[in-house]
């Protein structure tokens, strides 16, 4: 499948819509907690078996978009769409046929697996052509396609309990939901890949700097660099750092005010929850726009150094003042999302636009070594507190200071991001070359 190039007169502002299709849909995986009771009351599962499903999702998103990242490159925009779309809706409806048949594996191969593979795929799939639309601003152009997928859950989440309580919350109603989501997704992804189209030529059609001006370098030497690898330090430090609180918002919350006058009911919880995820679809946008005023380095210390800051804010005062606590919990969570929608630009800042797609494919093996990094920091640590005889907001205390640590690595790690080394460079056309075509002219 070759990519389309976009016609005469084709607006790069059709672009975006495109790679938001894709990123709505597969936004539904920060809802999979939506079918997790259902699924072990229907099935006898232990909240750990539950989790498995996405968890496997979230390894194969790092790891397809890793090895999937050249792939996409050179196949364009609508064949990684195209793929995206066949494997997310596939995994629904190979897990229909599991939960249909009360066969979990199915479902952890279909949703995990092969819904997993969408995952990867469709994250990193419209990030290069949007650079290649957007030079003269990358961090708002990724940020508009990103800010999707930390916002496909605010509409997956109601619809999905709407399904489970209309179908009934049994094998068989679990089965029809997943046959539903299979479907439609598949229906609104092909939006985007019939609409997506890469520019006609090497400068968009749209006035702008060059998308290939400057540096330019190869994915394999770019992981080879310092620069990529400073890089995937602050990308998991700031990931571990959001993750730690958004895995366990609603007991955490709930913990924080437990023994004060003013308690957290469950449905306070939940609101909390989904204040958090607007906070990160917020973020991702507004974020990664302000990046292109200020530059993506700055924009990092802002992350990693005022997030460490709320988090200090929230250990020291969190339990004595809950919209305090709220409050740096959105920050916290908005730069979580910011992060991942200003690394693209990053990236294209240091590498350039020729193989982005592939060295953010790359890079987002942070992304799957911070999933399992920070809940594991925080869960951990709360159920050994709590055997000792803590409880409350002291269960976490411990947790933030490993996390303001980590904040700070990630801070020095991008002090220490440079250009790169022109040795590492593309070579551009030879001068002889030039005056060759000089002379024919």
């Amino acid at each position: 499948m070759s990519p389309p190039v976009a016609p005469p007169g084709w607006s790069r502002w059709l672009v975006p819509p495109a790679a938001l299709s894709v990123h709505l849909s597969i936004g539904q995986a920060y809802a999979w907690s939506v079918f997790k009771p259902s699924l072990e009351s229907a099935l006898g599962l232990s909240g750990t078996q539950s989790a498995l499903p996405f968890q496997v999702a979230i390894v194969m998103l790092g790891l397809s978009a890793a090895f999937g990242g050249t792939l996409v490159e050179r196949n364009g925009p609508r064949w990684a769409m195209t793929v995206a779309l066949v494997c997310f809706s596939s995994g629904f409806l190979i897990s229909a046929l599991g939960a249909a048949t009360e066969q979990y594996w199915l479902i952890v191969l279909g949703y995990g697996f092969v819904g997993g593979i969408g995952l990867g795929i469709g994250y990193i799939s419209p990030v290069s052509t949007l650079i290649k639309w957007f030079p003269d601003r990358p961090g708002m152009a990724t940020g508009i396609a990103i800010m999707g997928f930390g916002g496909g859950a605010l509409i997956a989440s109601p619809l999905s309990a709407q399904m489970l309580e209309s179908f009934g919350s049994d094998s068989s109603g679990i089965a029809l939901a997943f046959l539903v989501h299979g479907l439609s997704y598949a229906a609104f992804m092909s939006l985007g890949v019939l609409l997506v189209r890469v520019p006609r030529s090497e400068k968009p059609v749209e006035s702008g700097p060059s998308a290939v001006d400057g540096v330019q370098v190869s994915a394999r030497d770019a992981v080879r660099t310092p620069q990529f690898w400073c890089l995937w330090v602050v990308l998991c430090m700031n990931v571990t750092a959001g993750i730690g609180i958004l895995e366990k918002a609603a007991p955490m919350i709930t913990d924080f005010f437990a023994d004060t006058s003013t308690p957290v009911s469950v449905s306070a919880a939940a609101g909390f929850v989904a204040l958090l995820s607007a906070a990160n679809m917020a973020g991702r946008i507004g974020w990664s726009s302000t990046s292109d005023l200020i530059g993506r380095r700055n924009m990092y210390r802002v992350y990693l150094g005022a997030g460490a800051m709320m988090y200090a804010l929230i250990a020291l005062f969190g339990d004595s003042s809950k919209p305090l606590f709220i409050l740096c919990a959105l920050v916290i969570l908005s730069f979580y999302g910011g992060g991942f929608a200003t690394i693209p630009a990053y990236l294209k800042d240091l590498f350039g636009t020729y193989q982005v797609g592939a060295i953010h494919g790359r890079l987002l093996t942070a992304w799957s070594t911070a999933g399992v990094l920070g809940p594991l920091i925080v869960n951990w640590i709360a159920d050994r507190q709590e055997e000792a005889g803590k409880h409350g907001s002291s269960l976490y205390g411990l947790s933030f200071v490993i996390m303001i640590g980590l904040l700070v690595v990630g801070f020095v790690a991008n002090e220490l991001v440079r250009p790169v080394h022109p040795s590492r460079h593309i070579p551009a056309p030879r001068e002889e070359t030039a005056d060759v075509e000089r002379q024919r002219s």
